[in-house]
């Protein structure tokens, strides 16, 4: 598993950054952040005790579905959708949809931050 860097900005850096790459001033260079927070507070909410305690769970038991995951983690199906769909769109899980469930899979096991 691996290591995703993770960066936090104002978003007007984070957007200035992002058209800058987009016009080809700019590339991205090895180690620096793929995924972005404006804030602390908003990567504490993402990577709480209890989503890093459930990134774990995921890695090391695999569940077939969310279904199987809820059982596993004690959470409520409709909380954990949410939960996950967020930490999808920061790049945290890939949810695999096969058929008619959907497997949760974690992209990382640690996290470096940089704050700018």
């Amino acid at each position: 598993m691996k290591k995703i860097v993770i960066g936090i900005a104002t978003q007007e850096a984070i957007r200035t950054r992002a058209l800058a790459i987009a016009r080809g001033e700019r590339k991205p260079a090895a180690g620096e952040p793929k995924i972005w927070f404006t804030s602390m507070r908003s990567l504490a909410e993402v990577l709480s005790d209890d989503n890093r305690a459930l990134l774990k769970l995921i890695r090391e038991q695999k569940p077939e579905s969310l279904n199987h995951l809820a059982e596993l983690s004690g959470r409520a199906p409709s909380n954990l959708s949410r939960t996950l769909k967020t930490m999808e769109r920061y790049g945290l899980v890939e949810l695999r949809r096969q058929a008619r469930q959907v497997q949760p899979v974690a992209k990382a096991s640690e996290f470096l931050i940089q704050a700018a």
